[in-house]
């Protein structure tokens, strides 16, 4: 294959995290044939490296070590490179991220840059690496030539066996299938468990870095709901309450940050991802459905206009995320000094601003100053003698001002790839938030999303992973299918269609002849033989388990259509989960979520059998949209819908009565009687 000058393999790729590292001197190939051909060739371990487009010490690294040509060198002579975008291929960065942390002994974390025998077998890990020996860490050069000298020498047998040992221990620890479901009391002990681990002075977790786990929200959401536990509502609003307020959260643009990097939420690490947004939406929303507090349908509606606005593609499909770095600088784009303001707003409005967003001459982020609010609003008035109307509309025009502001600065770097699995994410989230809040904007973008996936990312009854550039590639993931699943039921139960009810059961067909462990859990990929290992995973990262969210998707189907294959696949997902739910409670929340559902045997099934007119349909999905009643699975039936009597035929005696809607209420094997009467129907409503 010919090269344009000064580019390397990578150049062909639509990956932009490849792309960035398509000019560098290192001789890099993309994960595949020829790569692990050559290795065996020419008899040389392999260089792996694992990163992603937005990936700041990525960045950093690529500047100081694969952009040297001295390193570069020092690479080529010793190893055949490889790179690979996590986001692309999540399976292989997932096993070789558990390689690493088992040779470290650490976290991990990305870039991730592993050395691999010619026959892929790990047997040395590091993260970031400076291009000299500092700090106490080893240089890229030293660390090469002492890999190379280990190659060479007596010790390269060593190492192989090593690479051996590691590759057989994670072969027999691989747990897909379990004998027992986890008790119901679980629950509660991982609640309580959740209970000692929260910051209870700034939410989330103890610590920093602070994570927004918008899942583990959810789980205790459901528990304050499910046991009126109001340690698990005060953790939860403290969590949601103190995000809102801090630098995380983008107070002009709207939408989340990665990550904080202290307990207080105040300075983030500034890329902005689209999972976590999407997560973190329905969180907002969720919490909206049961507190009535507005400022969390506030931060839901910020966050998916900011998705709609900065990230959506035209024809449909969200972008993937945003970088932290502008111009060389972390956070740049998104930070303030007093002397920027003043040029943009009167006196009083920069003085009003600065004071509530905490603008200092001093700053709190390299000399400029991350916006966050440190006093709630009505505090703030009443402490500057302002009513708290004024002081609202002074706050609202100058966000709106600085934001036009800040639209000509140099935006972050936007990895727009459209990958399906987060889509899958927001497609729910949208569709959410067009429902409780009353938004036909989100509700669009849902449908339109969902299209666009069907289109571009749907290829011969299979989903493929990642679209780009009219490139449709890479063979989807549990991930992929579980995540788009849960948004097509959602889309299918706020009346918005039963073609996606009928999309949803083709895709779990998919899985469960394809993916599903006999009598157990499902494989996070598809068969791919250059993997080492192939692996059911069951802990959440920073998305959620895919086996957790299908063990939700396989409840919400049989409470649909009562077949009973789909509650027994959800019960063998539950029982393989069973060690990882007890071992580390916080780490398989939406196992603990799906727990739950399984649990709720009196979990209502309401069938809305709408007459010819449709009447009170537009009274009733707002009568619903307004509860929080997460278990509970809603079906719209329209006069001849012939599609839904062959998807779900128990539902088929679920017709209007004497030509008028009439509402079925139903719980497991039971209905009670048909309600007719409007007042009947909305009294039935409010005591779900």
């Amino acid at each position: 294959m010919s090269l344009p000058p000064h580019t390397n393999r990578l150049i062909h790729e639509k990956s932009p995290y490849l792309l960035q590292h398509a000019h560098n001197p290192v001789d890099w190939y993309p994960w595949g044939k020829e790569a692990f051909e050559l290795a065996k060739k020419e008899d040389k371990p392999i260089f792996l490296s694992i990163g992603y487009a937005t990936c700041h010490w990525c960045h950093v690294m690529e500047k100081e070590s694969f952009e040297n040509p001295e390193i570069a060198k020092l690479m080529n002579d010793s190893f055949i490179n490889i790179k690979v975008d996590r986001e692309e291929l999540p399976e292989i960065d997932s096993i070789y991220m558990e390689f690493a942390q088992a040779l470290m002994a650490s976290a991990g974390g990305w870039p991730l840059n592993l050395i691999l025998t010619p026959d892929l077998k790990p047997f040395f890990a590091v993260t970031y690496l400076p291009p000299v020996n500092r700090k106490g860490l080893i240089g890229m050069q030293q660390f090469i030539q002492h890999i190379n000298q280990m190659w060479q020498s007596e010790e390269r047998k060593q190492l192989v066996d090593q690479a051996d040992k590691i590759v057989e221990i994670f072969e027999k620890s691989a747990l897909s299938s379990g004998d027992a479901l986890p008790v119901q009391g679980i629950i509660s002990a991982a609640a309580e468990v959740l209970f000692e681990m929260v910051d209870p002075i700034y939410g989330g977790l103890k610590g920093e870095p602070k994570f927004p786990m918008g899942y583990q929200s959810l789980f205790l959401l459901e528990h304050a709901r499910e046991k009126s536990d109001s340690r698990a509502m005060f953790c939860v609003e403290l969590t949601l309450d103190r995000m809102h307020q801090g630098g995380i959260f983008d107070q002009l643009g709207g939408g989340f940050s990665r990550y904080s990097v202290d307990e207080r939420w105040v300075v983030p690490h500034f890329e902005k991802m689209l999972y976590d947004n999407a997560i973190l939406a329905e969180t907002y929303l969720e919490a909206y459905q049961f507190s009535k507090k507005k400022n969390y349908a506030r931060a839901a509606s910020q966050t998916l206009d900011y998705l709609i606005r900065e990230m959506m593609h035209p024809d449909g499909g969200f972008y993937s995320a945003e970088d932290a770095d502008t111009e060389g600088h972390e956070g740049m784009y998104y930070t303030w000094t007093p002397f920027e303001v003043r040029e943009i707003l009167s006196n009083e409005e920069a003085e009003v601003f600065c004071q509530y967003y905490s603008v200092r001459g001093d700053g709190n982020f390299e000399g400029r100053n991350v916006l966050h609010v440190s006093t709630p609003l009505e505090e703030f008035a009443e402490g500057i003698g302002m009513p708290e109307d004024e002081v609202e509309a002074i706050l609202e025009k100058s966000r709106t001002q600085l934001l036009k502001r800040r639209g000509f600065r140099t935006r972050p770097f936007k990895d727009d790839k459209v990958l399906c699995s987060w889509n899958g994410l927001v497609i729910d989230a949208m569709a959410k938030g067009g429902s409780i809040l009353g938004k036909e904007t989100y509700t669009e973008a849902a449908l339109k999303t969902a299209e666009f996936l069907y289109a571009q990312l749907y290829k011969d009854g299979r989903l493929k992973r990642r679209w780009r550039e009219n490139e449709a590639r890479f063979d989807g993931g549990i991930d992929d299918y579980a995540f788009l699943i849960k948004g097509l039921i959602t889309l299918f139960e706020l009346d918005l269609g039963t073609k996606w009810l009928k999309w949803a059961l083709d895709l779990t067909d998919v899985l469960t002849k394809e993916f599903k462990v006999e009598e157990g859990a499902f494989y996070f990929n598809v068969s791919d033989p250059t993997l080492l290992i192939r692996r059911c995973e069951f802990y959440d990262g920073a998305e959620p388990s895919g086996n957790a969210v299908h063990c939700e998707n396989l409840l919400r189907l049989f409470q649909l259509t009562g077949d009973s294959n789909y509650l027994s696949q959800a019960e063998d997902i539950l029982k393989a989960a069973k060690t990882y739910i007890e071992s580390y409670p916080p780490g398989a929340c939406y196992h603990l979520k799906a727990l739950q559902r399984y649990y709720q045997v009196k979990a209502p099934l309401v069938v809305i059998a709408l007459d010819e007119e449709k009447s009170l349909a537009k009274e009733i999905k707002e009568r619903l949209a307004v509860h929080f009643n997460p278990h509970m699975l809603v079906v719209w039936k329209k006069a001849n819908d012939t599609l839904l009597d062959a998807l779900a035929p128990s539902l088929v005696d679920k017709k209007m009565i004497d030509g008028q809607t009439a509402v079925y209420i139903c719980r497991q094997d039971h209905c009670e009687a048909p309600l007719l009467a409007k007042e009947e129907i909305f009294k039935a409503i409010e005591s779900l």
